[in-house]
């Protein structure tokens, strides 16, 4: 008996800091809004940087794109716009 009065106002040290949470009701852990916020923003970054990532390999993998013909009739009138004339006139 004198060993329990011995320890009667006194807290285990387990115990001593859940009884602080349990007092104090503003501390509740992160914020749910700035969880999301995060999540979603790292998606976006991840996203942005990924594409960019895959654009410079493109730009260093693939050969360059072939520019369309031009036709006859299209050079022919810029050779007149020019003062040169179309051969076999």
């Amino acid at each position: 008996m004198d060993y329990e009065a011995e320890f009667a106002d006194h807290t285990p040290p387990l115990f001593d800091s859940v009884g602080d949470v349990i007092k104090d009701p503003e501390v509740q852990g992160f914020n749910p809004g700035l969880i999301v916020l995060i999540v979603v923003g790292g998606l976006l970054l991840t996203f942005l940087i990924g594409n960019y990532v895959l654009y410079m390999y493109a730009q260093k993998t693939l050969p360059p794109r072939k520019k369309k013909p031009i036709s006859k009739k299209k050079m022919k009138k810029e050779r007149m716009k020019q003062g040169v004339s179309a051969p076999g006139e």
